[in-house]
C-alpha cells in the first residue's frame, strides 16, 4: 500500500482524539524507504492563554526523543570512533563520579547499561528541587548516593551520558549542534505549547518542558525541539542505511541500544515487524522505524497542554495509529 493510502487510515484516530478533546492537536507523518511521505496537522498548537492552530511545520518539544535522536547517536558515534568503550564504566570519562566512595556501585555502571536502562538508578527524581545553579546540580547528580533498585527506565542514565558528552566535547549540551532541522528552543509563535507549569508560573512554549532539563540548562535526556519534517528526515536517514547497527541490537526483551523494540503492549502497536524500533516522549511525541517494512512514522502531540493531570488517552492513541500504519 502507498504511503498516502496508509496515511489516510492512520490519521483517523488522531482526528478522533482531537474531536473528543482528549488532546489539543497533533501532527502525523509517515515516510517510506524511497522517501515518499505524507504529513498532516489537526487541532490547536495552543489553547491558553490564546488559541493558535496546529500546522504541519509546528515545532514540538520532543522530550525523550532527545535520548534517541541526539544522545544515543552521539554516544554510538564516539564508540564507533574508539573514543569510548561501551562496556567501560562512566568513570573513564567522569572520574569524579561518586569520588568519595570508590567502592560505590555507581562507579561500575557502563555506557551500554545506561543505553539499555539496565542500571539500578531510580526511575524519576526531582533534581530541579535541589537548586537553580546548573553546575551545582551537576555536582549533586555526580556525588549523590543514589539508592540501588531494580533496573527501570531512568532519565538518570541519559543525564549521566549527557555529562560525559559535555566532558568529552568541552562544551554544554546546548552549545552542541543538535543536528539538521533540530534546535534547543523554538519561537513560541511557531511552537506547540506544553504545560501551565506551577513551578515556573507560566504556560511553557518554545522552552523545554522537562523540569530537570530546564534546571540543568540542557541535558542528555530531554530538551530537543523539532518538526514532523525534521523527525521524518532523521528517520529517512536511518532507513537509507545510515543507522548504527547497534540501535537494532537487543539488550533485553524490551530494549536495544537507546531504543525500544516490540513487546506485548508496546507503543508501536501489534502489527509492526520484529525489526522495528521506537521511542516516545512525555510531552506526547513518538517515533517508530520499521526496518523490515521500510517505513517510519511519527506522531507529535501536545497532550500535556494545558496540564499533564488529565487522561489524554495517548497510550491507546499511539498503538491505534501504529496498528493502522502497519495493518496490511
Amino acid at each position: 500500500m502507498s504511503v498516502d493510502g496508509i496515511f489516510e487510515r492512520a490519521f483517523a484516530p488522531l482526528a478522533a482524539a482531537v474531536e473528543a478533546k482528549r488532546i489539543p492537536g497533533g501532527v502525523l507523518g509517515v515516510v517510506d524507504a524511497s522517501g515518499a511521505r505524507s504529513v498532516r496537522a489537526i487541532g490547536s498548537a495552543q489553547l491558553v492563554p490564546t488559541a493558535r492552530p496546529m500546522r504541519e511545520d509546528t515545532w514540538f518539544d520532543l522530550a525523550s526523543l532527545t535520548k534517541v535522536i541526539f544522545t544515543t547517536q552521539r554516544i554510538l558515534a564516539l564508540a564507533a570512533k574508539g573514543t569510548i568503550d561501551l562496556d567501560a564504566p562512566l568513570v573513564r570519562v567522569l572520574p569524579d563520579f561518586v569520588q568519595y566512595n570508590v567502592d560505590n556501585w555507581q562507579r561500575q555502571v557502563t555506557f551500554r547499561q545506561c543505553l539499555g536502562h539496565q542500571t539500578a538508578f531510580p526511575g524519576v527524581f526531582p533534581i530541579y528541587t535541589y537548586g537553580t545553579d546548573p553546575n551545582m546540580l551537576r555536582a549533586f547528580v555526580l556525588q549523590h548516593d543514589w539508592p540501588a533498585g531494580p533496573a527501570v527506565y531512568s532519565d538518570l542514565n541519559f543525564i549521566l551520558m549527557g555529562f560525559a558528552l559535555e566532558r568529552l566535547e568541552g562544551k554544554t549540551i546546548r552549545q552542541m549542534d543538535p543536528g539538521p532541522g533540530f534546535a534547543w528552543s523554538a519561537d513560541p509563535a511557531k511552537a506547540a505549547a506544553t504545560e501551565q507549569d506551577p513551578w515556573r508560573g507560566r504556560v511553557i512554549c518554545g522552552e523545554v518542558h522537562d523540569e530537570n532539563c530546564y534546571a540543568l540548562q540542557g541535558s542528555g535526556h530531554a530538551g530537543l525541539f523539532g518538526t514532523a519534517g525534521s523527525v521524518l528526515d532523521f528517520a529517512s536517514g536511518l532507513l537509507s542505511g545510515k543507522a548504527d547497527p547497534l540501535i537494532r541490537k537487543a539488550l533485553s526483551d524490551k530494549r536495544t541500544h537507546g531504543w525500544e523494540r516490540p513487546y506485548i503492549g508496546w507503543s508501536g502497536g501489534d502489527h509492526c515487524s520484529a525489526g522495528t524500533i521506537g521511542h516516545t516522549g512525555f510531552t506526547g511525541t513518538g517515533l517508530w522505524v520499521d526496518f523490515d517494512k521500510g517505513r517510519a512514522w511519527t506522531l507529535l502531540t501536545n497532550r500535556v497542554h494545558p496540564t499533564r493531570h488529565f487522561d489524554s488517552g495517548i497510550v491507546g492513541l499511539r498503538r491505534a495509529v501504529g496498528d493502522l500504519v502497519n495493518g496490511e
